[in-house]
């Protein structure tokens, strides 16, 4: 059975996109990139982010989606603006009934690397060595395919504990 799960890393002025088959155990590259909103009027960015998802997402059919969770940044304005970013991002992937799970980046850094404090270039690195692609894809990109092999994972991957009998509580394991 193959499931198609769409990745998506938020940002106002970049959002990366990962679209990823699982197939059994195995992981394949669909494809991935970037949506880039520019500069102007905050609803216009927010719109261009709304329609690329849109368009990647009827272009390329996912069944699911996983977005990562916003972190609170030292600067509360840009946290609020990559809240709004990551909203347009969710009602892309909603308009198109897909279901959406949500993972802290280090929910997603602990699936792919196994280190939930990975350097963005380790990321990279493990992002293209578990899909074999030929080249490291950009910062966003693999941001957005580690999120989708996170979910893949059932947002545990590599790095994870044995979880049996515990829940996640605020990135906490709770016994």
């Amino acid at each position: 059975m193959t499931i198609r799960i769409l990745g998506i890393d938020p940002g106002l002025r970049v959002t990366g996109f990962g679209v990823i088959d699982k197939i059994g155990n195995r992981l394949v590259y669909v494809t991935s990139g970037c949506i880039k909103s520019g500069e102007g009027e905050l609803p216009q960015r927010l719109g261009v982010i709304l329609a690329g998802l849109d368009e990647v997402i009827s272009l390329h059919q996912p069944q699911q989606a996983a977005v990562e969770k916003v972190f609170v940044n030292v600067n509360p304005q840009s946290t609020l603006l990559l809240g709004q970013a990551r909203g347009a991002a969710i009602c892309a992937a909603v308009l198109k009934n897909l279901p959406v799970a949500e993972y802290t980046a280090l929910q997603v850094k602990q699936a792919v690397v196994g280190n939930g404090h990975a350097a963005k270039e380790q990321v990279q690195e493990m992002v293209k060595r578990l899909l074999n692609l030929p080249g490291v894809p950009s910062s966003d990109a693999a941001d957005a395919l580690a999120c989708a092999i996170c979910h893949a994972h059932g947002g545990q991957g590599l790095g994870a504990l044995a979880t049996a009998g515990y829940r996640v509580k605020n990135g906490r394991l709770i016994g």
